[in-house]
């Protein structure tokens, strides 16, 4: 090398800015002493508080517990289902427990929902709390001006029960001892009832019979609000059951099922039907057998929210309560894995959700949610993201005593 290109690289190395390391706040810009006092740039959040923090000044901690792992609306997460976990006080009031199950809907099923031949609903919680992502703990609603899970609730997520996706009864089995278990735990506010309740995502449909079964352990027969394109009463001789008895019951027959097991009340509801039936007039014998009445979807164009509201208010009374919503009532606009079009709007359904104030709910869900079919803008998992706070707002303003309060 000669020696005028060593001179020269001698002085561009004495010449470089000194090496900054990534993590830290660059120093502010020098300036000449002579430089004029108009030229000189001042910091911008001013230089002791920029440039004078102490690595005892930074905070990794707050939040920390819980950054990066998701849980709905980011609340904190407690193993609900282990006893170590419970063992450590980590009482709660209101669960969230994701269901992720898809495998009891019927491939010859031809009236399609979310799952029915097209698998993905088990991974429906997982997509549910990354549309939930943007809710915050401390945040107010709008319309109401109160905040949900700054009440008097302790509102957790339980993360998902670990079922197996080998053996459906095996399954439904772990379904059915993980809502027990859960709602076994003593609340943590023990003042309005010693029993949490659960608010379910999932998962197919038929997640929703466990939960059922759960609330009639804990709180006794309940009316079913049930947010749906489909009835969902089917006889499972008229589907599934002619395949086999293993068949038999699916995201289509599962509330036929829960009212011969007398877990359901004949002061029931359908809200939002408008996908075909398989028996003319047959399937509608069963469902008001079943104890269901129904607003179907364009009866919405009719009556407006209100009307729905009323019908629902004045169907269920006084009763105990559960509210399950399939993501399908809403129209493929808003949800793109629904296969039944002429649905409600988001907008309608939360407005309808929200009027519900005062009933005695006990349980909800939300469910059929299938990522895999949403838009790149995450328009079903947003959508199902506020239903679930909806439903956990009904259950915050309304403290319902079960029957270990008694």
């Amino acid at each position: 090398m000669k020696r005028s290109s060593i001179v020269s690289f001698g002085f561009f190395l004495a010449s470089r800015p000194q090496q900054v390391l990534a993590w830290q706040f660059p120093r502010p810009p020098s300036m000449p002493p002579h430089a004029p006092q108009q030229h000189r740039q001042k910091p911008m959040f001013g230089e002791s508080s920029l440039h004078g923090l102490e690595d005892d000044d930074i905070d990794i901690v707050t939040g920390s517990q819980f950054h990066g792992l998701r849980t709905y609306a980011n609340l904190p997460y407690v193993n609900c289902l282990s006893e170590a976990g419970a063992e450590k006080g980590q009482k709660y009031d209101i669960a969230i427990l994701g269901a992720p199950f898809d495998t009891a809907s019927p491939p010859g099923f031809c009236f399609s929902s979310t799952v029915t031949g097209r698998p993905g609903a088990r991974y429906g919680p997982g997509g549910i709390r990354i549309g939930s992502q943007r809710i915050q703990v401390d945040n107010y609603n709008v319309y109401t001006g109160r905040s949900t899970l700054q009440s008097w609730a302790t509102v957790v997520d339980c993360g998902d029960v670990p079922l197996t996706w080998l053996d459906n009864n095996v399954a439904l089995k772990q379904l059915d001892k993980a809502h027990r278990v859960v709602s076994g735990r003593k609340a943590a506010n023990c003042t309005h009832s010693i029993t949490p309740r659960i608010v379910t995502l999932g998962g197919d449909h038929t997640t929703t019979l466990s939960a059922l079964r759960s609330t009639h352990e804990r709180w006794g027969p309940v009316s079913v609000i049930h947010f749906d394109s489909h009835i969902d009463t089917w006889d499972p001789a008229a589907l599934g059951g002619g395949i086999s008895d293993y068949a038999g019951l699916n995201h289509g027959t599962f509330l036929h099922i829960a009212h011969e097991e007398h877990l359901i009340l004949n002061t029931s509801i359908h809200a939002g039907i408008r996908a075909p039936l398989i028996r003319a007039k047959g399937d509608l014998r069963n469902d008001l057998r079943c104890g269901f009445a129904m607003v179907k979807a364009r009866e919405l164009d009719q009556i407006g929210a209100e009307g729905v509201i009323r019908r629902i208010k004045d169907r269920v009374g006084g009763s105990r309560v559960y509210i399950s919503v399939d993501i399908d009532v809403l129209d493929p606009a808003f949800a793109p894995g629904t296969a039944e079009p002429g649905g409600w709007s988001t907008r309608e359904l939360l407005t309808i959700l929200d009027g519900l104030q005062g009933l005695h709910v006990v349980g909800a869900d939300v469910v059929e949610v299938s990522p895999i079919y949403d838009n790149p803008g995450e328009t079903t998992v947003l959508a199902a993201a506020e239903v679930a706070l909806s439903l956990v707002e009904l259950m915050v303003e309304n403290p319902v005593k079960s029957l270990a309060d008694a």
